[in-house]
């Protein structure tokens, strides 16, 4: 791989996961902060746990220096067409990494899970995350569903657009 691995989320990257994941990354998600560190540690030991079961994928995204720069996931793996998620710390954004990151998720749910159809969810206002889709539409066809505008239960207003992506003949 190129300046970046994928591995398998490891507790040593909480702290960096608890920081990184700011009020910037969650503006156009679902998810909110972490009240605390405790708070990270218990939802990503449940997401540890499904990957144990195979009902998930947990990877960290590590630069050249094994520092901590995002984390790619996709859960619902169980199903027909699980769902993909990606976040790349602010300042490390806009250098191909999540990408590589969702190249690397999806190439492993095909080769070891046979999985072929997708979800992939983003809010329209985030440049970046549909940036992603247009660049994987070359080994996926996209299909775009309806936009859903939301309010969470912290107050976001959301403007969800799911998207299917079919892995087109190998």
């Amino acid at each position: 791989m190129g300046k970046i691995s994928i591995v398998p989320f490891d507790m040593e990257y909480l702290e960096d996961y608890y920081r990184g994941f700011s009020q910037e990354i969650v503006k156009y998600q679902w998810p909110d902060t972490f009240d605390s560190i405790d708070d990270a540690r218990a939802v990503l030991q449940d997401f540890m746990d499904e990957m144990k079961r195979e009902e998930t994928l947990l990877f960290s995204v590590v630069d050249e220096n094994g520092k901590f720069v995002g984390s790619v996931e996709m859960h619902g793996l169980s199903e027909d067409c699980p769902e993909l998620g990606v976040w790349i710390l602010e300042q490390q954004q806009g250098k191909g990494y999540a990408f590589e990151a969702l190249n690397y998720v999806l190439d492993l749910a095909r080769e070891k899970y046979g999985k072929r159809k997708f979800f992939y969810e983003a809010d329209i206002r985030n440049e970046g995350s549909n940036k992603l889709l247009g660049k994987l539409s070359g080994n996926y066809e996209i299909t775009r569903l309806e936009t859903e505008e939301l309010v969470t239960d912290s107050g976001k207003e959301l403007k969800l657009r799911g998207n299917i992506l079919e892995a087109r003949h190998e």
